[in-house]
């Protein structure tokens, strides 16, 4: 790629508007079950371009590159937030899937109740609004490529738990990544819960049959050895399938992952279709996230596979209050998440990323 200079100068002299070359650009669904939603869109002038929805917790949902579809999209899509969506399985009512759907900020895993409360399929702050305090555009005649958007979500009720994220999503014009940048904060006077979970989901056609699924880590079935029929030993579980029937209605499987880190505590994990020659990878701290989920759902016309970092390997706030391993943020604490996904379409570049899976 020629350097941010060179192709600023070219700029200077035959753009006036910097959306002629990528930049956010802001709405409002005005049909069907997202109707009032607001959304953002990005276009990073590399084929790169997703969709941000701001009233979700401002998850991601459809991403392209170029003619390519990233993300799997349920039958529902963009949904407007449900804030009561919080009992039992409610949470799939609007599960919209997309590139990402973010689960916590207290509770990631199945419905549960205990003397601390009863909550809901993987939390509350997929159906919650932002309040955006920065929208930032790339200013070519400055030189400034990156295009942000920043908005605060909370999670919140008398007597706590209080939690804030604030979120900022980042790109750069010239770049084939998306940048996630979150900060949990507890505004409560009392410590309080903590679980967060990142629901990649990744659809047709860069998971298609033979794409390659990469992660690397000690690994297990979520739901025990005896009842697997994906992630068993011996089998190609990181070859993505034809649909398959077993997978009709719930069918599923789910690997939990103690995912490895290299030696810079970097964790690296992603897809590669070669027959497209296209490749999604994402990377995040180990320290900040130990677990991955590989969520595999096959199904004829719901045909998808989710990369899920977490806090906790699905496990719940019950569990995770048993064996102790439940986070808390104390009072005006915070605490830092970071996440970054890169396409690559360059052999090379591709090389590269599946041998650092492979190695870390």
């Amino acid at each position: 790629m020629e350097s941010a200079d060179s192709i600023n100068q070219d700029w200077r002299d035959k753009v006036s508007n910097h959306q002629q070359v990528g930049g956010i650009e802001t709405s409002v669904i005005d049909n069907g079950a997202g109707r009032g939603t607001r959304i953002a869109w990005f276009n990073t002038g590399t084929g790169l371009r997703f969709k941000v929805v701001i009233d979700r917790a401002m998850d991601i949902a459809d991403a392209f590159y170029n003619q390519h579809s990233l993300a799997w999209l349920s039958h529902g899509g963009i949904t407007y937030p449900q804030p009561f969506s919080d009992k039992g399985i409610d949470w799939l009512r609007t599960f919209g899937g997309g590139l990402l759907t973010t689960c916590g900020l207290t509770h990631v895993g199945g419905p549960e109740s205990d003397n601390y409360g009863e909550r809901g399929l993987h939390g509350h702050i997929s159906n919650s609004p932002a309040e955006i305090i920065s929208i930032i555009q790339p200013d070519l005649r400055a030189g400034k490529l990156e295009m942000s958007i920043t908005g605060i979500i909370r999670e919140t009720k008398p007597f706590g738990p209080n939690l804030e994220l604030k979120r900022t999503i980042s790109a750069t014009i010239g770049q084939s990544v998306i940048r996630i940048h979150d900060e949990v904060t507890n505004k409560a006077n009392t410590p309080a819960p903590h679980m967060l979970l990142y629901h990649f989901n990744f659809g047709w056609p860069l998971a298609d049959e033979g794409a390659d699924i990469l992660w690397n880590g000690k690994w297990h079935p979520r739901h025990g050895e005896e009842s697997a029929k994906i992630f068993k030993e011996g089998n190609d579980f990181k070859k993505c399938p034809a649909p398959l029937e077993s997978h009709l209605g719930t069918g599923e499987e789910v690997a939990l992952i103690d995912v490895e880190a290299d030696i810079f505590g970097q964790s690296i994990c992603g897809l590669h279709n070669s027959r497209l020659g296209l490749a999604v990878a994402m990377k995040f701290k180990k320290e900040q996230l130990p677990w991955l989920a590989n969520w595999q759902h096959w199904g004829k016309g719901e045909y998808v596979t989710g990369i899920e970092p977490s806090t906790h390997p699905l496990s719940g706030q019950a569990q995770a209050r048993k064996d102790k391993t439940l986070l808390f943020i104390e009072p005006e604490e915070s605490k830092l998440y970071e996440l970054e996904l890169e396409i690559m379409t360059e052999k090379e570049a591709i090389d590269e990323f599946v041998l650092s899976v492979n190695v870390s």
